[in-house]
């Protein structure tokens, strides 16, 4: 497992080293001239993944192209391993980081809302080996709770199995850390895991046979994926403080799409992934408007992933929120306003 991990992770060190001094020269050109009289105000921002996947660059981009800086911020990304794990939600509750919050803590009572809807729609694909070709051959199989018991993997896997009839005791998930996802499906630790674009690149050229089952936006269309998170307390403390934060990355989301050549550098370090995986996670991330460009909450799906919680279980029915009690709306909306307004980038709009 280690063997092809330290391999995985060399396919991107070659483009590492000679991207370095283009982000390098990047920063330097994009950065603008902040006026804070009190200098920068420091914040910690959570990323689920270690290393980040492509799709979680977005904190990396702002402070690399000077965007925190822009907005009076001092931003100190933290790596949690698994988004929708306890680490991340405890942090968030506990006003140390924003980070991505899910709707059923919030419904458990802890004191937090999501103030932005990062990524409307979820990137990933269920990728399995060969012999598995239908979701009913997924009993049996060993299949990844990579960040824990759970964590997105764990979720994503009681998903799959719920479409054939099957529950979590038709299969056994192995627990890992997110860094072991690709590594564990290609040394036949595991059969079956949700594995994001540039894995997926990586995968299908490793080893013959692999294959996506389904994509999770075709397995859960109405699902809203990721929002980023924060106390209440830290909300009604510190809000500009907040907003300037948010403002910053919806600024690097949008950069992102207009501004390839700049940002896939950046990623490429971030992620410990090859120039070639990044480019084609990157082009299928941009093509299906995956980054919000601006609030990113849809009601409808915020609903939905609500009442997908209680029938799984993770929410008890007397303890449904609405909407507004899970969403900061007023709050994203600020956000956009101090990132220059509403846009619309080609056919992305959320």
């Amino acid at each position: 497992m280690r063997h092809v991990e330290q391999k995985v992770r060399y396919i991107g060190l070659v483009s590492v080293v000679f991207l370095a001094a283009c982000v390098a020269t990047t920063k330097g050109a994009w950065a603008e001239e902040a006026n804070c009289p009190n200098g920068l105000r420091k914040v910690n921002v959570g990323v689920g993944v270690t290393p980040p996947n492509v799709v979680h660059t977005t904190p990396y981009i702002a402070k690399e192209l000077g965007l925190f800086a822009k907005h009076c911020i001092d931003a100190n990304i933290i790596q949690f391993d698994g988004g929708g794990a306890g680490t991340a939600t405890t942090a968030v509750a506990q006003g140390t980081a924003i980070g991505s919050l899910p709707e059923a803590p919030i419904a458990q009572g802890i004191r937090a809302k999501q103030i932005w809807g990062f990524l409307p729609r979820a990137p990933q694909s269920y990728t399995v080996v060969e012999k598995i070709k239908t979701f009913a051959d997924l009993k049996g199989n060993r299949l990844s709770a990579a960040g824990g018991t759970g964590g997105f993997n764990w979720l994503m896997g009681r998903e799959v199995l719920k479409k054939a009839g099957l529950t979590l005791n038709d299969a056994t998930f192995v627990s890992q850390g997110t860094a072991g996802r690709l590594p564990g499906l290609l040394t036949d630790q595991i059969d079956g895991v949700v594995l994001h674009p540039e894995d997926l690149y990586i995968a299908q050229k490793s080893k013959p046979g692999v294959h996506v089952l389904t994509s999770l936006r075709e397995l859960l269309p109405n699902m809203a994926f990721n929002s980023y998170g924060a106390s209440t307390e830290w909300i009604a403390r510190d809000r500009t403080l907040l907003r300037d934060t948010i403002a910053s990355m919806i600024e690097a989301n949008r950069l992102i799409y207009t501004e390839k050549d700049k940002v896939v550098p950046i990623m490429v370090k971030a992620t410990e992934k090859s120039k070639e995986a990044v480019e084609f996670a990157y082009d299928f991330l941009t093509a299906n408007c995956i980054w919000a460009v601006n609030t990113g909450f849809n009601k409808a799906h915020t609903e939905w992933s609500i009442d997908n919680a209680i029938a799984n279980g993770d929410i008890s029915p007397d303890k449904k929120p609405s909407f507004d009690q899970v969403v900061d709306l007023a709050f994203a909306n600020e956000a956009v306003a101090a990132a220059g307004g509403p846009v619309t980038i080609g056919s992305c709009k959320d």
